[in-house]
């Protein structure tokens, strides 16, 4: 039979009568012939709870513990999926991560999976089982243990199964009813997306857009996975939600199709440092070390320079995670005490935000980036960092101007239009 991956979040299973009204979409797609591979995410705010278990129990806990700890929410969604199935005569069975088995790294906390073999749940299914409800964002590490996959880790862990099994689809159960032009909070005239290619989708996703994690999207695109996004709380149909797939699954693409944001930006500069090869690989090689992921980066011509009282000095701009920050100024601190790195001052701002606009359609149309920055000088927006890919303009810009910004730039590219 042809095999189905249902991935079910949070806000999908958070009650007894959610988790029976998912359940019945199981259901119905049992009944029009497909084995049924359910991933599971824990009751809603329940991982928030057991991480705040063990950072009071062991502020500076075992890697090892914490996983054992927080993948225990998924187990339990997942018994309580099967047995609501059982009750509506649907044969389905839970399984944890290490049943399966999902094998993955040693990496507790941020473990990447390296295998799913099929043998167990296929043998199942040869039996009779019909859906394999799996708990989601766990696995099982060479040495025995468990593993978590990281926050967001049971959408990996349904694209995952879906490549494993070569599922007809993969779809994505949530709040929200799929994939919009822009956040519909910020921006009223947002629409839904029918289709969005997988490059699109991926750079949504790591520019801020909340609705699949960015790990997922990768692994759908290395292994041709269809997904589908849909709301667990509307009626179901054909329809529904939004498919990202490849791009030629497309007819056409609008030039533009998504205006991505992120709040928690910080801008950072190193003020006067060396312009000399490698210099740049010192300061971000210091920065990774330290565990701080870099965006935008700029440099520029350093003050000093330019009024001419010193000459091989430049300065260095990035964006980072506002969270990271301190982490970033304690690490180039240090390297700056130490003498692996020369540089006069740190300057940094927290209150910046990053303002994206995405679409595959760039590839062959000119005028884009001359078009977003047009409308952001009439809005009277100064931007202070830019950053291009083949299919992203992204720029940084003073945090109150955001939603501005947003909404400015969704209607010069006219994307409430199909």
């Amino acid at each position: 039979m042809p095999v189905l991956v249902m991935k079910f979040g949070g806000t999908s299973v958070a009650t007894l009568d959610r988790i029976r009204r998912a359940a019945k979409r199981v259901g119905v797609e049992v009944a029009k012939g497909y084995d049924v591979i359910v991933i599971v995410s824990a009751m809603s705010g329940e991982t928030n709870k057991l991480v705040g278990f063990v950072n009071e129990t062991s502020p500076f806990y075992d890697a090892r513990e914490y996983d054992a700890v927080v993948s225990s929410g998924e187990n339990v969604t997942a018994g309580l999926m099967a047995l609501t199935l059982q009750e509506m005569d649907v044969p389905a069975r839970s399984w944890q991560g290490w049943q399966v088995p999902l094998l993955t790294t040693s990496a507790h906390g941020a473990a990447r999976i390296e295998e799913i073999p099929t043998d167990n749940i296929n043998a199942k299914f040869g039996e009779g089982m019909r859906v394999a409800v799996v708990a989601g964002f766990q696995g099982i590490s060479p040495e025995g243990r468990i593993t978590t996959l990281g926050r967001g880790g049971s959408d990996t862990t349904a694209v995952a199964f879906a490549a494993a099994f070569e599922a007809e689809r993969c779809d994505i159960y949530t709040d929200v009813d799929g994939v919009y032009t822009t956040d519909p909070r910020i921006c009223d005239k947002a629409r839904k997306l029918e289709k969005i290619a997988f490059e699109e989708m991926l750079e949504l996703a790591s520019l801020g857009a909340k609705v699949l994690q960015t790990r997922s999207v990768e692994l759908a695109m290395r292994y041709k996975v269809k997904l589908r996004v849909l709301s667990s709380f509307e009626e179901p149909s054909d329809a529904a939600g939004t498919l990202v797939c490849a791009e030629e699954l497309i007819m056409e693409s609008k030039v533009v199709s998504g205006v991505a944001f992120s709040r928690d930006e910080a801008k950072v500069t190193l003020v006067t440092i060396e312009d000399r090869p490698g210099i740049a690989a010192s300061i971000f090689g210091t920065l990774a070390e330290a565990g701080v992921n870099v965006d935008m980066i700029v440099q520029n011509i350093s003050e000093k320079n330019y009024q001419g009282h010193k000459e091989g000095v430049t300065d260095m701009t990035f964006s980072c995670p506002v969270d990271q920050l301190k982490r970033a100024e304690k690490a180039l601190e240090a390297a700056r005490d130490s003498g692996a790195l020369v540089f006069d001052r740190l300057e940094t701002e927290t209150e910046v935000a990053k303002v994206s606009v995405v679409g595959i359609g760039m590839r062959s149309h000119a005028g884009v980036a001359a078009k977003m920055f047009q409308t952001l000088a009439q809005e009277g927006i100064n931007i202070k960092v830019i950053a291009t890919s083949e299919i992203k303009i992204s720029v940084l810009v003073d945090r109150k101007y955001m939603e501005l910004a947003v909404q400015a730039l969704h209607d010069a590219f006219e994307l409430e239009k199909a």
